[in-house]
């Protein structure tokens, strides 16, 4: 009886992401949108790209810009170079640690496709809303199972605009307890590699630090893509 339950309730999972998700694509069909969009594959990191990098990091009044460039044709310890860090030269020690900081790798989390949702269609946009799978997360990234993302397709263009990550509840972030999380991430498509580049992502907290709510927030901005 157990194992009935269970096979019953599995298939009735399969039957709701299958629902779901073709909603979804009717409504790319409806627009001639192409279903790719929704592989995360499609807006991956470009392995074999070049690109000029600003990383802006702002906790309230204090501002501190790197620049740098990224060229993943030399030795791994040296494909990042920078350039400047609040205007000068940057220190062994700034090297060091913005090397280290960009050495994590990306998170790459699956789809739940069970939650895949029309939030809003009109004349211009189409959003598609959706969660990720908790168990396809790494445990640093766990709290993104708490934060639905917003997909925003511009309809002019039939290509994706940007993608907005808003948390649901308070997150536990490393030390942090955030009360709030957005991150856009901004791409633009590029016909003749028929991909997407990320041009920028813009993360705000809002944290609780000794007792009193803090605002943080950090922008990548990435130019001058260059195939290798």
């Amino acid at each position: 009886m157990k194992k009935l339950f269970l096979l019953t309730f599995l298939n009735l999972s399969v039957l709701v992401s299958s629902a779901q998700k073709s909603v979804v694509l009717d409504a790319f069909k409806k627009h001639g949108i192409d279903p790719s969009i929704l592989d995360p594959a499609s807006k991956e990191w470009p392995q074999n790209y070049k690109f000029d990098y600003k990383y802006t990091s702002v906790t309230g009044d204090k501002e501190k810009i790197t620049l740098a460039k990224f060229d993943p044709s030399k030795p791994k310890e040296e494909q990042w170079t920078v350039i400047s860090v609040k205007g000068k030269k940057p220190s062994t020690s700034d090297i060091k640690s913005f090397r280290k900081n960009q050495s994590k790798s990306p998170v790459s989390a699956k789809t739940d496709e069970r939650t895949y949702k029309i939030e809003k269609e009109n004349a211009e946009y189409l959003v598609i809303t959706y969660k990720q799978d908790p168990a396809s997360l790494p445990a640093e990234a766990l709290f993104m199972k708490d934060c639905k993302l917003y997909m925003i397709i511009n309809l002019k263009t039939k290509r994706l605009e940007k993608l907005q990550s808003l948390n649901e509840k308070p997150l536990k972030i490393k030390i942090f307890n955030a009360e709030k999380l957005d991150l856009v991430v901004k791409f633009t498509y590029n016909e003749q590699e028929k991909r997407y580049f990320t041009v920028s992502e813009d993360l705000n907290l809002m944290v609780k630090f000794l007792g009193q709510l803090a605002p943080m927030e950090t922008i990548s901005e990435y130019s001058n893509y260059k195939k290798i």
